[in-house]
């Protein structure tokens, strides 16, 4: 019987960790790289990045935006958005993204995406 539980409850750990994982935050959501891709795709989403434009000089995701979360300008340039909007964040590592989702959420965002590694 002990064999049957152990086998069961490894079982649900490994189907567990194969899911689409979603974290959700106080204002702001992460999602595994396969769940943030597909969100992408849906109509009316506003991706921006939040790299320094010598970091997005080496490319960016087609269609995104840019906001460099280091600027002094950063939160004048949040300021300017459309809070009705659903928006996915991104930066290298995601760590600024999720500050900045952080700060937005803050600010009145509702609709607030990261990526959990790197796209």
């Amino acid at each position: 019987m002990k064999n049957v539980i152990f086998f069961a409850v490894m079982f649900l750990i490994g189907t567990a960790s194969c899911t689409s994982q979603t974290v959700e935050h106080d204002g702001f959501t992460d999602l595994d790289v396969a769940a943030f891709k597909s969100k992408m795709a849906e109509p009316g989403i506003v991706l921006l990045d939040m790299r320094t434009p010598e970091e997005t000089a080496e490319g960016m995701i087609e269609g995104a935006g840019q906001i460099d979360y280091e600027a002094a300008t950063f939160e004048a340039e949040v300021a300017k958005l459309d809070k009705s909007k659903t928006y996915l964040l991104y930066c290298r590592s995601g760590r600024r993204s999720s500050e900045a989702c952080e700060y937005m959420a803050k600010q009145g965002f509702k609709s607030l995406y990261n990526p959990e590694g790197r796209l």
